[in-house]
């Protein structure tokens, strides 16, 4: 470090990249949201200026420097605790590694396996700044800022005092009185007071006080934990909500008893998800129970007809407020050069029920984000000064995230964050993406605008200034090689029941490509219908919308909102600062035009088209290189019915299977039921034959099931009925596609083997020196599914799916490499059998019988696979050494050289 500075006093320009430690996991109930929010800094911090080094912080508080492979996890229940230390769990659970043993091993022993503990002296010699990503307690309420303020390292976001402030809700409560003019009617239940009191008297002391449409809070968790609204609230709904704000669950053992085993997993499973659950380690009276295994135990020997569970991480008070009946919003507030607050376009959320919880907040298409606020510019012009107001009066430093309502009364705000959430679809970079910056250019602002607030304080002025002088001096230079750059069009979006997870896929890809050094993406929307498609370059503000519908929408109904202008305007010097040309609407594109314009193509559609070929051939013609299979062999995988077919005539083991038409139900629906049942017993598996991986895939029960099934996926019209949805178990909103056809499979059991278990393995192509293709097959992942089924969320959403990788074959390890190994050999033959190309991800299911016999059936390819940030295939590129840039990377040079070979 000395020797950084003497040179740079000496005139030296140094080009070095700054380290910036990211630091996210953390002990608090959001800890999953940091750790999909880290591994989102992570990929997208710009590789031409910063050199990351991952800090995981565990739920006992431990500093570890982490091995990369394993921040492509989907959870961090996927690798930490490692499963080899957890001796307890018989069923399958997956624990945090504060319900360990540290008996039967150590916590160094289990740290160590994933990477390497660190004290906080260690960090100046690991990383020169510290881009916090944590959440909740330990993470944004100024105790990790408070140290490193101590050992004099400069952290983005705020300071000590506000961050203290913005995870106390009960402090912001006093602090809102004094400087805002509407605030809601609240009162704080003391945990001691509530156990002691007369519960059903302080609920008609709180109703005539503030009213009966309440707020139940627990005022030291994230914005979305312990949280319960209540409207024209009783007795009993106020008494449940108190009690899961303080993390408490009344638990009838005569219902859990009647469950079967499967259920009972699922139950505890529920209580252990500490987003939505309790979690562990919780106590029943004075037992303390650290283990799901023992929870499972204990329930079934229990003598008691009612227990109550509590959470040995709770609450000392409760918050409840009234009501705010108005629009609710979200406003990411930052600072131009000069440390003015400038707060970006508000978004309206339009949630599914009353409440903003976890999953509305951080799965996409649950709920809606509208960017700007649908108001008239005066009111928005409104929330955005009373924003600017408030940041200013906590003192928030570098960025904050405000949240409110606004009513017939006003203005509300009623929760400052000063650490916003950081995955791809979180308010942080949505409204970034309106001022023109992508998530990566939003970063390097953060780091930059942290360094200079930190200057502000007096401590260590130069040090902190010599920082921020280097990175102005990378900023610059590389902002002018940017146009050496390969252009990549990144195709996302389409028409299929995928079409939203195709734009997850796509802007993952877009945001991998925007940090790299080589790559200068632009991403393109592809909508229209089977006959006719159309695609569309979009811009950044347009790309992060909620889903693809809502893209779409903004394409065909372009205009632009005029509080933009405003709002560019103030920005201009931020955004001349970090970006380059920008397109400002969406441009109609045609195939001629992208060969022009782009180098190389990457398709993340899903289903049809892309997944079938069709852009495929059209990008052929004009010799531009893609990802992925070749027209012929994608045209084979697209259709689940037609590749049975091909395998089972090549000697792989595949379900038994059949397809059915619309036209024969249509001729006899009862006959058409009965020829099924003739050749298939219950249950069963039905899904469409040309969709994506997990759309409408059912689990068929009995007739009632085949004949709901039969209904929704052979209607005429757009909308699903109510009642056929009850009889499946989906929501009437559920992607459900409409076909003239759909395949039955049999149901894939264990059966007679030793192990049973449900695997996705990919793989990657490259060419050898004389031009062939050679398949690189990855370590498979154990798929555990919630339901009968893979959700979609499951396989691509970020802490939602379980899956292990690699998988486990067997507890030997030996035998469980002979197994994968085997098991490996099957998937690559498909592979070659297919003429697969460039990658691809096989699911299948694995009979193991003893010693190592091994059956393979295989379920499905997936030709284009999801390539979301938690989806398994970058678990296990992970454990060759690619990242996800790096294994992306070597997608697009496949293309590129068969496009080469194909025009030689």
């Amino acid at each position: 470090m000395c020797r950084f500075f003497y040179l740079q006093y000496l005139g030296f320009t140094i080009f070095a990249a700054m380290k910036i430690g990211i630091f996210f996991g953390g002990q608090s109930r959001e800890r999953e949201v940091s750790f999909a929010g880290g591994r989102t800094v992570f990929d997208n911090l710009d590789k031409n200026l910063f050199e990351v080094v991952p800090i995981f912080v565990d739920s006992l508080g431990n500093f570890i420097l982490l091995d990369w492979q394993h921040i492509y996890k989907g959870t961090i229940r996927d690798f930490y605790p490692p499963s080899k230390f957890d001796y307890k769990s018989k069923h399958p659970f997956q624990i945090y590694v504060e319900s360990l043993d540290f008996n039967e091993s150590s916590v160094e022993e289990v740290i160590g396996s994933v990477g390497m503990k660190i004290q906080p002296e260690d960090f100046k010699s690991l990383f020169e700044f510290a881009f916090l990503a944590l959440h909740g307690p330990q993470g944004e309420d100024g105790a990790i800022q408070g140290l490193l303020e101590w050992y004099q390292i400069p952290y983005s976001g705020s300071g000590l005092l506000p961050s203290s402030i913005g995870i106390n809700k009960i402090v912001q409560k006093r602090f809102f009185q004094d400087s805002q003019e509407l605030h809601p009617k609240h009162s704080i239940i003391d945990k001691v007071n509530w156990d002691k009191a007369d519960r059903k008297e302080l609920f008609k002391k709180i109703s005539q006080e503030i009213g009966t449409d309440i707020v139940v809070k627990a005022p030291h968790q994230g914005s979305s934990i312990g949280v319960s609204i209540l409207k024209n609230a009783e007795f009993s709904q106020f008494e449940i909500a108190v009690e899961k704000a303080l993390f408490r669950e009344r638990f009838f053992l005569d219902k859990y008893k009647s469950l079967s085993e499967e259920e009972k997993v699922r139950t505890i499973n529920a209580i252990a998800d500490i987003r939505t659950g309790i979690g562990f380690p919780l106590k029943i009276d004075d037992k303390i129970i650290i283990h799901p295994e023992e929870l499972f135990e204990y329930l079934n020997s229990s003598p008691e007809s009612e227990l109550l569970l509590e959470s040995l991480i709770s609450e000392d008070s409760i918050l409840v407020e009234s009501f705010i009946d108005g629009e609710e919003f979200s406003c990411i507030v930052i600072e131009d050069e000069n440390s003015k607050p400038i707060a970006l376009p508000p978004t309206q959320i339009l949630k599914p029920s009353d409440i903003y919880d976890y999953r509305a907040k951080y799965l996409p298409g649950i709920s809606r984000k509208i960017t700007p606020i649908d108001l008239p510019v005066k009111q928005i012009r409104a929330i955005r000064k009373a924003c600017e107001k408030l940041y200013t009066n906590l003192n928030c430093d570098v960025y904050a995230r405000l949240d409110g309502f606004i009513s017939e009364k006003g203005i509300y705000l009623n929760d400052p964050n000063t650490t916003s959430g950081m995955l791809p679809s979180s308010f942080f970079f949505h409204q970034a993406a309106e001022i023109g910056l992508n998530p990566s250019q939003f970063l390097t602002y953060i780091i930059r605008t942290s360094l200079r607030s930190r200057l502000k304080t007096g401590k260590l002025p130069i040090h902190y200034y010599k920082l921020l002088q280097n990175l102005d001096e990378k900023i610059a230079k590389f902002n002018r090689e940017v146009q050496k750059k390969e252009k990549v069009a990144v195709i996302m979006g389409g028409f299929s029941s995928e079409r939203h997870i195709s734009v997850e896929s796509g802007r993952n890809i877009y945001e991998k490509l925007s940090s790299s050094k080589e790559h200068l993406p632009s991403p393109l929307f592809l909508t229209g219908n089977l006959e006719n498609h159309q695609l569309y370059e979009i811009p950044i503000n347009i790309m992060l919308k909620d889903n693809a519908d809502d893209i779409r929408d903004k394409i065909l109904n372009f205009k632009l909102h005029p509080i933009l202008d405003e709002i560019k305007s103030e920005c201009k010097a931020i955004t001349d600062k970090y970006t380059g040309n920008l397109i400002s609407q969406p441009i109609k594109i045609d195939y001629d035009e992208l060969a022009s314009k782009f180098d190389s193509v990457f398709i993340a559609l899903h289903g049809r088209p892309g997944e079938d070929g069709t852009v495929q051939k059209d990008l052929a013609k004009r010799n531009v290189p893609y990802n992925g299979s070749q027209p012929e062999s994608s045209e084979i995988t697209i259709n689940k019915f037609q590749t049975n077919e091909i395998l089972k005539d090549n000697g792989f083991h595949v379900a038994e299977h059949q397809f059915v038409l619309k036209s024969d139900w249509q001729k006899d629906q009862e006959d058409f039921i009965l020829s099924i049942e003739k050749d298939f017993e219950y249950p069963f598996i039905a899904k469409p034959a040309d969709d994506g991986c997990s759309s409408a895939v059912t689990k068929i029960r009995d007739r009632s099931m085949l004949n709901a099934y039969s209904r929704l996926i052979f209607r005429d019209s757009d909308t699903l009925d109510q009642k056929e949805c009850e009889v499946l178990g989906i929501s009437v909103k559920e992607e459900f596609p409409a076909k003239e056809g759909f395949v039955i499979e049999t149901l894939i059991t264990m059966g007679d083997a030793d192990h049973f278990l449900e695997i996705t393995g990919g793989l990657l192509t490259h060419h050898d020196q004389n031009g062939n293709t050679i398949i690189e097959m990855f370590e498979p992942s154990e798929a555990l599914a919630t339901g009968d089924v893979l959700s979609l969320e499951e396989k691509f959403l970020a802490g939602e799916g379980q899956n292990i990788t690699p998988a486990r074959f067997d507890r030997n390890p030996e035998l469980n490499k002979s197994i994968s190994d085997k098991v490996k050999e099957v998937l690559k033959q498909v592979a070659i059998t297919l003429d697969i190309q460039g990658y691809a991800r096989i699911d299948a299911f694995v009979k193991i019988y003893k010693p190592d016999k091994v059956k393979v059936f295989i379920i499905e390819i997936n030709s284009l696979p999801g390539m979301t940030p938690a989806t398994c295939i970058f678990h296990q590129s992970a454990i060759n050494k690619y990242t996800p840039l790096a294994f992306i990377s070597e997608i697009l040079k496949y293309g590129k050289d068969r496009s080469k070979k194909l025009s030689s």
